[in-house]
């Protein structure tokens, strides 16, 4: 797709993947299903490892649901996949099926990647844990490679994703799905994408993003989120020409070394590279405190999701 054809009312697909949370995805559903967009969007719900809803497909003039299963592996990314395989229209999004959209989201981008002619967009959130709203956004006008091989940029999340879809599978390709236990496939696919692309920041909250007080998935998942980091410092080599990339990395992988409570000194040998590389990477003293069992692991993360931020 020439970038020139990108108009103000552009059909888009958006994907949703979900296992079995249904009042949560309705919302999600909702808030896109009520955008003020003049285009047409169709959502594709993929259920991953649970039974299909077929009571939410859904079909009016200018705005469908279906649901579909995922068929490839299990797991986000391979549900991702599913979903952008199924996906014809010019543009293609991402929403999490316990987040929700702000009414003038959609508009809002596909107008700033017209303006910009970019290949892809983000936009901020607005993090709510419990009673606390935090809001993210990402600092400059663009996405970068440099920016983000040196940090996550929480507020580039994937729920506010907008990707030119030819350009996802003719430059970017899919989302990995060899990605241990799919940790970190969001910032995998923006850097990615951002290598061969602009990906424009629309600097406004576009999307409102949950945070359970019980931790995500990962947070309480430290194995993978071990696994992953690793596997992403190696596939990506930016981010280890990067000191503070790797610091930060080696400080998360560190962390969570910790947090499994069965390889303390891993722990404080990840820690020790990441402080020799930044003395200002926090996450390495976090790491080195639960190691010694001075912190428990699930009250540094809620402390840190109360403020609007993560390991």
């Amino acid at each position: 797709m020439a970038l020139a054809s990108i108009s103000t009312s552009c059909s888009v697909d958006v994907i949703i993947c979900t296992k079995d949370r249904i009042e949560l995805l309705a919302k999600a559903i909702r808030s896109i299903i009520e955008q003020d967009y003049p285009g047409r969007i169709r959502i594709t719900v993929v259920f991953d490892n649970t039974a299909e809803r077929d009571d939410l497909a859904f079909t009016s003039t200018a705005r469908q649901v279906r649901v579909v299963a995922n068929t490839r592996t299990p797991g986000l990314p391979g549900a991702r996949n599913t979903g952008l395989l199924a996906a014809s229209f010019p543009l293609v999004a991402f929403c999490d099926d316990d987040d929700s959209w702000r009414p003038d989201k959609l508009a809002s981008q596909v107008a700033a990647m017209a303006d910009t002619k970019a290949t892809a967009c983000v936009t901020g959130i607005e993090v709510h844990f419990g009673e606390q709203r935090r809001q993210r956004i990402p600092s400059g006008t663009e996405v970068t490679v440099s920016a983000l091989s040196g940090s996550r940029l929480t507020g580039a999340h994937p729920s506010t994703y907008l990707f030119q879809r030819d350009h996802l599978l003719t430059r970017v390709g899919l989302v990995d799905e060899e990605l241990p236990y799919g940790y970190g496939e969001d910032y995998d696919y923006l850097l990615r994408s951002a290598q061969h692309g602009r990906v424009t920041v629309l600097p406004r909250v576009g999307a409102d993003v949950l945070w359970h007080p019980q931790g995500s998935y990962f947070s309480r998942r430290w194995e993978a989120m071990a696994d992953g980091l690793e596997y992403l410092m190696a596939k990506h080599p930016e981010i280890t020409a990067n000191r503070r990339g790797t610091a930060w990395m080696q400080g998360q992988r560190a962390f969570a070394l910790a947090a499994l409570g069965n390889q303390p000194s891993a722990a404080m040998r990840t820690a020790r590279k990441s402080l020799q590389l930044s003395l200002r990477e926090p996450r390495a003293y976090l790491a080195l405190a639960v190691a010694a069992k001075l912190l428990k692991p699930a009250y540094v993360v809620k402390v840190l999701n109360s403020h609007g931020r993560g390991i």
